[in-house]
């Protein structure tokens, strides 16, 4: 697929997708005009990106993470410095407590929802 149904298909504008690209996020390829052309699983490559960033991580980090995403899983990384685990730990963290948050909020709509549907 070209750039624009990318773009359409994850509601990522075609010029973050160049970044994405510009990064080592994603990959295209070439047509012959010089056109970037997308497989389709970077649809869904595109979707955990976004994803990853809307959770607070770095795109530098984002990169060394998206090979553990792939089914079968490869989880290899020969320059895991200390610093490196100790930043996705935080990472984690981070996200977890995230997760909490909006679990909770969620949660209490629900049941505020519930309340109003169903009346005094």
């Amino acid at each position: 697929m070209r750039i624009g149904e990318l773009s359409e298909r994850t509601g990522a504008s075609r010029r973050l997708l160049r970044y994405y690209e510009e990064q080592g996020l994603i990959i295209a390829g070439r047509c012959a005009n010089g056109y970037r052309f997308y497989d389709e699983s970077s649809v869904d490559r595109v979707l955990q990106i976004r994803g990853l960033l809307d959770s607070g991580l770095p795109t530098r980090i984002i990169k060394q993470i998206l090979p553990c995403l792939n089914k079968p899983r490869v989880i290899h990384f020969p320059d895991a410095t200390p610093e490196m685990i100790a930043t996705l730990e935080g990472e984690l963290t981070g996200m977890t407590r995230r997760i909490e948050f909006l679990t909770r909020n969620r949660d209490a709509i629900a049941e505020y929802l519930e309340a109003v549907r169903t009346g005094p």
